[in-house]
């Protein structure tokens, strides 16, 4: 255990952080419509459903099991869940609103109140035990209606019907949100579309203009968002969010370091330099040369992107990545969908994601050295089989392991000088994996029981990392 001592912000905002498609169920209740979560099955090849011939994004029960429709319903048992969060002293929750449960199908023109209503119920709830909500818009649930009638991201209408359910939200909950994020981890677009795009890459080519011009249209759709929020809700704060991962060069050689830094500048600066500088970043223009990338970039895009700035970069962190120009099978490594070569230094979780503390650390550092704007650790969590006891308990001593290693690595952050507003844990409460669709892939402070066959009571209980939490939180991190 550490023997320093770690100043945080007395206002540090310390949480957890879940989904909606994740965590609600009810995926038919309140005239919610079909998102693409829901027609994704549980298992660690669900997205390749997407390579079936004739697949139209629907549901079929008789062949697969989809854990999110029930999840861990929250959506019927989000007081009793909220109240264990405040047990555990939240300051905050990070959670989403799912699109469908507001717009069902993405392209009406007035919202479904039932959906409204639930949200009012949610936040009136996390109001009442003094927890402020961290809202993110749209978290990896696009209306499968806009999926296979306007080939999601890809389609310039999207970004009004996108618009209309922005504004519709921010309105709707202008005194009950104050933080606010657009796209959840928005690069992750780059390795699974489906999630981040709207849409599946089913030839080579639609890697390129296809892509990035769903990015741009995100872009545009993401400032429009921003530009509602400050005219709305004035005192509010609203941040893009990103899956952030520093890349390592394999070794010394110029050409890894180099191939390194160009991965990086990719995956981890290109949405981030837009959404928070206001402008496409320079290495870009030298991509879409190489790639025969054209943009259709209407009147007036690049000057809205500029004019209407994210306040905060929220950030996802689980592992660093390591590059190597020329890599075999042999040399590759799991991640967080996306991979490298595995590091020598470090080791890795069940799922084989590398565990590196230390990187979290850079991350900061990159990121802030390069912004200068507030920052906010939105996810950070270790995904793992939980074992429940005879006396059913569950001791997590990894868990609290993994978690304590990184808090440092903020507080080392920190005296390095870095902006950070909080952290919300990943998973807070076990969910349904967004990357497997598995529950035994278990992320959180209180265990839930559910398994991936669906079975399972759904009872709450409280793992030994709940109570260690707890007193990070009311000690400000001071006890670690």
């Amino acid at each position: 255990m550490p023997t320093k001592m770690y100043q945080f912000p007395k206002n540090f905002l310390w949480g957890g952080a879940t989904a909606a498609n994740q965590i609600e169920g009810g995926f038919h209740e309140g005239n919610k419509g079909l998102n693409i979560a829901d027609v994704l099955p549980g298992g660690k090849g669900r997205l390749n459903i997407l390579k079936e011939p004739g697949f139209n994004f629907e549901v079929n029960t008789e062949k697969y099991i989809y854990p999110n429709h029930e999840a861990i319903d929250f959506y019927h048992r989000y007081k009793e869940d909220i109240a264990l969060f405040a047990e555990m002293g939240f300051k905050v929750f990070r959670m989403s609103i799912a699109w469908t449960r507001i717009f069902p199908n993405g392209d009406e023109t007035e919202p479904n109140e039932e959906g409204l209503a639930f949200y009012d119920r949610v936040f009136d709830e996390l109001h009442k035990h003094n927890i402020e909500p961290v809202v993110t818009i749209s978290h990896y649930e696009m209306p499968v209606n806009l999926v296979r009638n306007y080939g999601g991201w890809r389609s310039r209408e999207v970004v009004t019907f996108f618009e209309r359910y922005a504004k519709t939200i921010l309105e709707r909950y202008q005194n009950k949100v104050k933080y606010w994020m657009t796209f959840n981890e928005i690069n992750s677009g780059l390795v699974m579309p489906i999630m981040g795009l709207g849409f599946s890459i089913q030839k080579e080519e639609d890697k390129y203009t296809p892509t990035f011009q769903a990015f741009h249209h995100q872009f545009v759709a993401s400032s429009l968002a921003v530009k509602a929020c400050h005219e709305i809700i004035p005192d509010a704060q609203i941040g893009c969010m990103i899956l952030y991962a520093p890349v390592y060069p394999y070794d010394a050689n110029p050409t890894n370091v180099m191939h390194a830094l160009e991965e990086e500048r990719l995956f981890n600066y290109y949405c981030a330099d837009v959404q928070v500088r206001g402008e496409y970043p320079a290495f870009m223009t030298r991509y879409f040369k190489e790639h025969h990338i054209e943009l259709d970039i209407k009147e007036g895009d690049l000057e809205l992107i500029k004019e209407h700035t994210v306040d905060y970069i929220g950030f996802s962190y689980y592992m660093s990545r390591t590059e190597k120009k020329e890599k075999t099978d042999e040399e590759q490594a799991d991640g967080n969908i996306m991979s490298g070569v595995r590091n020598p230094f470090l080791t890795a979780s069940d799922w084989g994601w590398e565990i590196d503390p230390i990187g979290l650390r850079i991350a900061l550092n990159q990121l802030y050295d390069r912004y200068r704007v507030p920052l906010f650790v939105v996810e950070n969590g270790l995904g793992a089989k939980d074992v429940v006891e005879e006396d059913g308990s569950i001791r997590d001593d990894y868990r609290i392991d993994y978690l304590r290693d990184h808090i440092v690595a903020m507080g080392e952050a920190i005296e390095d000088g870095v902006d950070l507003m909080g952290y919300t844990a990943w998973g807070c409460i076990d969910l349904v994996s967004a990357s497997t669709g598995e529950m035994s892939k278990r992320y959180g402070f209180i265990y839930v029981d559910k398994q991936d066959d669906g079975s399972g009571t759904m009872e709450r209980s409280r793992k030994k990392s709940f109570f260690w939490y707890q007193n990070v939180i009311e000690t400000n991190g001071k006890e670690l």
